[in-house]
């Protein structure tokens, strides 16, 4: 059972497992466009909002630990995924920052 699944149908938790999965998906959707970014500019900009919504997730993630709606062990195994990709983000913005200044 995935996460805004649990939420909504055991905890009947449903304004911030929607957040959640807003944003989860909002990343997903910007990094594929930036694969097919129209420049290096737009490439960057594409994963500068995906990182703006892992942090977000990251947040609600927080939210939901605090309000009881996740245990602690199922808030740590989804903020540990999220900030590993929240790392691999910033490092490909890292990347394609120096690039594109030589």
């Amino acid at each position: 059972m995935g996460v805004h699944q649990h939420l909504t149908t055991a905890k009947r938790e449903y304004v911030l497992a929607k957040q959640l999965l807003r944003c989860g998906t909002s990343v997903g959707a910007m990094i594929r466009e930036a694969e097919h970014a129209e420049s290096k500019a737009d490439f960057i900009h594409k994963l500068a909002i995906a990182q703006k919504e892992i942090n977000e997730a990251l947040y609600w993630l927080e939210l939901l630990e605090a309000t009881d709606y996740l245990t602690p062990p199922q808030a740590q195994s989804l903020r540990a995924d999220a900030t590993e990709l929240l790392k691999l983000l910033i490092s490909s913005l890292k990347t394609a920052k120096t690039v594109s200044r030589h």
